[in-house]
């Protein structure tokens, strides 16, 4: 299998699906999040997005209401309007990575192998994780790892992979892992390991940026009474999706009216993340991190 949905039932309740709706998938992947919404539709259409040819190669000929668009669901509403569509009743968006990613040494995404520290989800772009770790200022790794990756040695990992690049360029997992072997613990050295991939994953895919435009534009994009549906993986991706639905806006900061009404464009439809449970862990291990966020288009006047 290309990638197993998670939380799918979960999705697609709280999408509260209308069968001629039209929903929007912004991370396509295998493709089961959005043939389980377009099962439901009857005159109804799915238009899903994915920037990894990976992705797009798996897609079956003969889906039904499923439109498949090779872009950075950061693009949403330029691609919409080419495909003639103003307004969404629903957006899903999950975050993580496909498991064909993880698995295919080639991609670079997993500690696992020896391969080259590619980390693009869009092949096509020019960054890749190993340019940033050889040509970057130290000082700008250390703000990577320290953001992204949320470690508190950034500064010594930093330090070490600048040293580290002066004898011989990093290429490779086999460059990397030993070259900052001092400064990576022994006791959850895996844990510790994946958080340097993330941050460098995600500067590699501008990822938080996407996130942001594409948050930011399902305010427009959705009907009033309109869901939004996002999984994440770690908190910093959990963080902007709970301020944006709390307040809109990413800092946390509620807005308020003239008379101290809090104005938010959307409504939580539950109060805390939906998380995957025991039966589907044990079944799908690499579920165990997500958390999903339903929220609700406001009614107001239209724009």
């Amino acid at each position: 299998m290309y990638h197993k949905p998670v939380l799918l039932k979960e999705c697609l309740e709280g999408l509260s699906i209308k069968e001629d709706g039209i929903y929007i998938d912004a991370t396509y992947g295998g493709g089961g999040h959005a043939k389980e919404i377009a099962s439901r539709l009857k005159g109804g259409r799915v238009i899903a997005f994915d920037q990894d040819t990976d992705a797009l190669n798996n897609i079956e000929q003969d889906l039904k209401n499923i439109t498949v668009i090779h872009a950075n669901f950061r693009y949403m509403t330029r691609y919409l309007k080419e495909q003639g569509i103003a307004k969404a009743d629903g957006i899903l968006a999950d975050l993580g990575l496909s498991s064909h990613q993880i698995d295919t040494p080639g991609r670079g995404f997993s500690t696992r192998f020896n391969a080259p520290l590619d980390m693009r989800m869009n092949r096509n772009s020019p960054l890749t994780a190993a340019e940033v770790l050889n040509t970057y200022p130290v000082a700008r790794l250390q703000k990577i790892f320290s953001s992204y990756g949320e470690l508190t040695n950034a500064a010594t990992l930093a330090r070490l992979i600048g040293n580290a690049r002066q004898r011989s360029k990093i290429h490779t997992t086999s460059d990397l892992l030993p070259a900052i072997e001092s400064c990576v613990p022994r006791q959850g050295s895996q844990k510790y390991l994946a958080q340097v991939f993330q941050a460098l994953r995600i500067e590699v895919n501008k990822e938080l940026e996407a996130l942001k435009d594409l948050l930011m534009q399902s305010e427009t994009v959705l009907k009033p009474g309109g869901r939004l549906a996002v999984i994440s993986y770690h908190s910093l991706e959990d963080r902007l999706v709970k301020n944006f639905m709390r307040y809109g806006n990413f800092e946390g900061v509620p807005n308020k009216d003239i008379y101290g009404i809090d104005i938010c464009p959307f409504r939580p439809v539950t109060k805390k993340p939906i998380e995957p449970g025991a039966e589907e862990v044990a079944e799908n291990s690499r579920s165990r991190s997500a958390k999903l966020r339903i929220a609700e288009k406001q009614l107001q006047d239209e724009e």
